[in-house]
């Protein structure tokens, strides 16, 4: 189990995954992020699983070369912020990263950097969540318990039958219209815990014509998880 390493060009990293409900070996590639996911059932060795991605490693290319790749971020690299792009610079003034007009800027080791810019990104959701929140929650007339934040894989947001609301701290990234329809849409979850016509009623009416962001999420959200901060 493990990660393996598929020799070739590009060599493909294939993170390795053990079931008892799987029936047969098979090779996922996500969308989210382009990490390929080779799952084995019991009785299969590592060493036949790593031949069968093998035979299937032009396929694996292909699916991956149809995806942006991955960036890892550091000081020079470009990170989205409410939806600009904005350069990761050092400094030599401050102890902490700060958002400028042009930049982010990181002051000490740069080896630290990338932690550090996630920290940030993650207190700026933070912050401009909880107000979009407490906007919409306002709006509808109805309180929430709480808010979270995550670094989901398979939603933006949820919202609890107790009324805790949960976030991907990565919204950040997206133009702010598009982190207040999500807040939007959970803070609605109060109101209606479905997703029939009438809680679709309830967004519009809290927020607005949400089709452009709704729409954008879908389109470019998962791009948003291309950005590695380890």
């Amino acid at each position: 189990m493990g990660q393996h390493i598929l020799p070739g060009n590009p060599p493909v990293e294939i993170n390795l995954k053990r079931s008892g409900r799987a029936r047969r070996m098979s090779l996922r590639v996500s969308s989210l992020d382009g990490r390929v996911t080779l799952t084995l059932p019991r009785g299969v060795s590592d060493r036949d699983g790593l031949a069968f991605a093998c035979e299937k490693a032009e396929w694996l290319r292909r699916q991956l070369s149809g995806q942006g790749a991955p960036v890892s971020v550091g000081l020079g690299v470009e990170v989205p912020l409410g939806g600009r792009m904005l350069p990761v610079l050092a400094t030599d003034t401050g102890r902490a990263p700060r958002v400028e007009a042009d930049a982010i800027r990181v002051p000490g080791n740069p080896e630290t950097a990338p932690r550090r810019v996630q920290a940030l990104l993650r207190q700026i959701a933070g912050q401009r969540l909880a107000e979009a929140s407490d906007l919409y929650a306002g709006r509808l007339g109805r309180r929430y318990t709480g808010i979270t934040l995550r670094d989901t894989r398979s939603r933006w947001g949820s919202c609890t039958s107790t009324g805790g609301l949960m976030y991907s701290w990565r919204l950040v990234m997206a133009p702010r219209e598009v982190l207040d329809y999500v807040a939007a849409h959970e803070v609605a979850h109060l109101a209606e815990m479905n997703h029939s016509a009438a809680f679709w009623l309830v967004v519009e009416q809290i927020y607005g014509d949400y089709a452009a962001p709704r729409d954008w999420l879908r389109r470019h959200g998962a791009e948003l998880h291309r950005y590695r901060f380890d």
